[in-house]
C-alpha cells in the first residue's frame, strides 16, 4: 500500500518500492481491494524481498523506511548508498485474525496511517533541511497516528 501510495501521491517526485523480511508471495486480496477503491494503480505490484533491493545493481535509494511494527526489532540489511532510515511502525493488517470484515477494518486503518505519514513526508522542505534535521522529522513522522 505505500509503494502505490507514495508514487501516486509523490506525483513523480519520488520512487517508491515495497519489500518486506519474508513476502508472502503475493499482495494481499484486501490491500489491492483497497488500492482499487481509491482509485490507486495496482499495476507491476507484487510481494518482494527486501534483498532485491540490497544487492548490487538495486534502484538507489534516499529513503528506507520500515512500517511493520516487528520491523524495529528486525536485523535490517546494509543499504547500498547509505540512504536515510527511519520506522514508521504500523500495526501489520495481513497478520489481523477474524471475519473479513475485521480485517478490511484492519487494512483500512492501516492504509490511512500511510496515506497521512506519506502525505507529512511529501510535503517536507527538503530543500532547506538536511541531515540531522531531516532525519529528526522523518523520526517524528513515525510517531504520528
Amino acid at each position: 500500500m505505500a509503494e502505490a501510495l507514495l508514487n501516486s501521491l509523490g506525483r513523480g517526485s519520488f520512487k517508491a518500492y515495497s519489500a518486506g523480511s519474508h513476502p508472502k508471495g503475493g499482495v494481499h486480496p484486501f490491500a489491492l481491494e483497497l488500492l482499487k477503491q481509491h482509485r490507486l494503480p495496482i499495476d507491476g505490484l507484487r510481494s518482494k524481498s527486501w534483498e532485491e533491493f540490497s544487492r548490487s545493481g538495486a534502484p538507489f535509494m534516499h529513503f528506507v523506511f520500515t512500517v511493520c511494527d516487528q520491523a524495529a526489532a528486525e536485523a535490517c540489511p546494509v543499504w547500498p548508498g547509505h540512504p536515510m532510515t527511519a520506522h514508521w511502525g504500523i500495526r501489520d493488517p495481513a497478520a489481523v485474525e477474524g471475519v473479513d470484515e475485521v480485517k478490511r477494518r484492519a487494512f483500512q486503518t492501516a492504509f490511512a496511517e500511510l496515506q497521512r505519514r506519506i502525505a507529512l513526508f511529501i510535503n517536507l522542505p527538503f530543500e532547506t533541511l538536511k541531515g540531522m534535521a531531516l532525519k529528526e522529522r522523518l523520526d517524528g513522522i513515525g510517531r504520528v497516528s
